[in-house]
């Protein structure tokens, strides 16, 4: 019989071997992406804090508007300018990419490269 491969698990393995790695300060943040079916989620984390300095998705108002379907290359580039907006509002220009598992590829990589034209420095 022909087993299954769990890939939710293996991107959980690969997401905490990542996150040994990287660490998120005041200064220079951790930019957490997640992505599910429907939707794409950014955020920078403090991790000597263990908060939240900002955070967009395509479930926030001000991308739901611009973008009919959250879960494509497009709602994700809109995810990234707006991720990178809120933390030069705050006066944070560089971060620490934190692609959480998922390859560097599609949805995730737009979003990086959005953020990054948007004036981002990771």
């Amino acid at each position: 019989m022909i087993e299954r491969t769990d890939k939710d698990g293996r991107r959980k393995r690969v997401k905490m071997r990542i996150r040994g790695r990287l660490g998120g300060s005041a200064s220079r943040p951790r930019l957490v992406v997640f992505r599910s079916v429907n939707h794409i989620y950014a955020q920078a984390v403090d991790d000597a804090t263990g908060t939240t300095i900002a955070a967009a998705s395509t479930v926030d108002k001000e991308c739901r508007a611009k973008a009919k379907n959250g879960g494509n290359i497009s709602a994700a580039k809109l995810v990234g300018a707006e991720i990178a907006r809120r933390l030069k509002e705050k006066g944070l220009e560089t971060v620490v990419f934190d692609r959480g598992g998922y390859p560097y590829h599609g949805r995730v990589r737009v979003l990086a490269e959005s953020a990054r034209e948007s004036g981002l420095k990771f």
